[in-house]
């Protein structure tokens, strides 16, 4: 089946779905003609808003709302600007809105904001995550209701300025056999307003049990997910200069994970970001390209497209068409 266009109307990206009270929300961020010159820290990207769409029934044909703007750029206090990747999560009753921002120095952490129902309006926190650091949040509720935030970007998303959770005095992008920048996981607090814990790396391993090199094509970039499958952890992420969207597999929130295959082959564009949901018994791949705005480093519009698993959990790869 060929993937829908879930809101041509105007240029989203990043979408993270879930499912609340029986509907979907796909919380994206917000692409706009800015005027500036592309260039490879992504410094064109510079969104200001968030929406969230809902979706009527099945997602490949239900009706798709946008609910507007539900936190904008100067309603948050500690914000410069450029308003990245964000995702939602219900805890208590309440909904956080986890989401990636430059401060006033241009330096990328983690805020939160929070509203009473999925549509909003959300709330922002007067001060970002303490220990809050690069962009691209998925927040992951686990069964027993304890919830994570994996996180991290490269190059524009200034993961390679950290190493255990410390600035460096100069950035450093590891090549070759090295090991790779790793995508970071912490736990969240009962009220998801702080890490609850330092973040921790997010190792990816291949069938031998050895991490995965700095020139592997399948390493980490940005866009990390998790959802669960047959109760085991599917991390999946993007590949970016590679362009891939790539899956591996653990047994628990931290991993290590075990790398299994590509989820998605190149769109059009640079990268794609993604998300990945489960509804009414059906599975589907939530994704972007820029194939309406017919340019390949900008201007990006939503897609989502059926996801299936062969009879061993393994995701059957696509090609976004």
């Amino acid at each position: 089946m060929k993937a829908r266009y879930l809101f041509p109307q105007d240029y989203m990206a990043d979408p993270s779905a879930n499912v609340f009270n029986g509907k979907i929300y796909v919380y994206p961020s917000h692409d706009w003609d800015s005027g500036a010159a592309f260039d490879d820290d992504g410094g064109h990207f510079e969104m200001k808003d968030y929406h969230v769409l809902s979706i009527d029934g099945d997602p490949m044909t239900g009706k798709v709302t946008d609910h507007g703007v539900i936190l904008d750029l100067p309603d948050i206090p500690w914000a410069g600007r450029q308003m990245w990747d964000n995702d939602v999560v219900e805890k208590n009753g309440k909904y956080y809105l986890i989401f990636s921002c430059k401060d006033k120095n241009d330096v990328f952490h983690l805020g939160v904001a929070v509203a009473d129902r999925p549509e909003g309006p959300f709330k922002a926190q007067p001060d970002p995550i303490r220990g809050s650091y690069s962009i691209d949040p998925c927040v992951f509720k686990d069964d027993d209701g304890e919830a994570y935030v994996y996180f991290g970007g490269i190059w524009g998303g200034q993961l390679q300025w950290y190493k255990d959770n410390k600035a460096l005095k100069n950035e450093y992008l590891p090549s070759g056999k090295e090991d790779p920048i790793p995508s970071r996981v912490a736990r969240l607090t009962d009220d998801c307003l702080q890490f609850a814990e330092e973040p921790k790396p997010v190792i990816i391993i291949d069938e031998n049990g050895k991490k995965l090199t700095a020139d592997d094509p399948h390493r980490f970039f940005e866009a990390s997910w998790m959802h669960k499958y047959n109760g085991k952890y599917y991390f999946s992420y993007s590949t970016g200069d590679t362009h891939l969207l790539c899956y591996a597999v653990g047994d628990n929130p931290y991993g290590p994970f075990t790398y299994k295959g590509v989820i998605l082959e190149p769109v059009v564009g640079w990268t794609t970001h993604h998300s990945i949901i489960e509804f009414k018994g059906k599975w589907y791949l939530f994704h972007h390209d820029c194939v309406p705005s017919n340019d390949v480093t900008w201007l990006r519009s939503l897609k989502v497209m059926p996801l299936e698993y062969d009879d061993k959990g393994n995701i059957i790869t696509m090609k976004s068409e």
